[in-house]
């Protein structure tokens, strides 16, 4: 039986993620930071899927936590063979003298040292050289990465970034160890965080769409559609590849 990790999976494209993978077989672990009435939802669909799911609250930038998380979901559910990195959150918008620093420094412990921290875990348990018998690892990036969004997030950018560095490096790093790493870089999707920024700024949608050769925004199926792929045996020549999932829209 697949075991399926998703940090960030409460909400969300994470929320999607890990319902599909219980569709398709996977027996799905639910990271959640603070909602646990959202989890617990999830948690029922991926059961009524006939499969096993545990949801386990943890903040990944936490050190303590990310251990007993990997340790709750392998006792509950088996040894662990993939992990999605969706746990993430945003800060303000402006110009980069306008930002917050704690609001980003408390982004970068979650985004970037996180997903870092995940990753250790599952090396330690997916790689030959520690006993494991491979897995896969799919990052939730973003087209900002690419676009550096500039006036609007560059520090989410920034973070972003540095997933996709970090997921090259992890590919190459351990591909002989039989650990595939890959990520997706969504760009604006149909969730409720998008829903907020339309409602502050109405013609903000109307200018993405217009700007999107696919003519639309994008859609959680979207995303998830593409990281079960990477995840399944079909991507099993697939790694250190970042999918753009924005509609042919290269600005964020």
């Amino acid at each position: 039986m697949n075991v399926l990790l998703v940090t960030g999976g409460s909400r969300g494209i994470g929320a999607d993620i890990a319902r599909l993978a219980s569709e398709r077989g996977w027996s799905v672990g639910i990271n959640y930071a603070s909602n646990a009435a959202s989890a617990e939802e999830v948690l029922a669909d991926v059961r009524g899927n006939g499969v096993k799911g545990c949801a386990v609250r943890a903040d990944v930038s936490n050190p303590d936590n990310v251990a007993a998380m990997f340790e709750e979901v392998e006792r509950d559910l088996g040894p662990i063979s993939g992990l999605v990195n969706s746990a993430g959150i945003a800060t303000g918008m402006g110009k980069i003298e306008t930002l917050d620093f704690e609001k980003t420094r408390r982004m970068l412990e979650i985004n970037v040292l996180g997903l870092f921290l995940c990753c250790q875990h599952a090396v330690r348990r997916m790689a030959r050289c520690h006993g494991g018998k491979g897995g896969a690892i799919v990052n939730i990036s973003s087209s900002a990465a690419r676009a550096g969004s500039p006036g609007r997030f560059v520090d989410y950018a920034a973070a972003k970034a540095a997933v996709d560095t970090l997921t090259i490096g992890l590919a190459k790093e351990q591909g002989p160890e039989g650990i595939r790493v890959n990520a997706v870089r969504p760009g604006i999707i149909n969730t409720e965080m998008a829903a907020e920024q339309a409602a502050k700024n109405p013609t903000w949608l109307e200018r993405a769409i217009a700007d999107t050769p696919l003519g639309r925004i994008g859609e959680l199926r979207d995303v998830s559609t593409a990281v079960l792929w990477l995840l399944s045996s079909e991507a099993q020549h697939t790694t250190g590849t970042i999918m753009d999932i924005s509609g042919g829209r290269w600005t964020q």
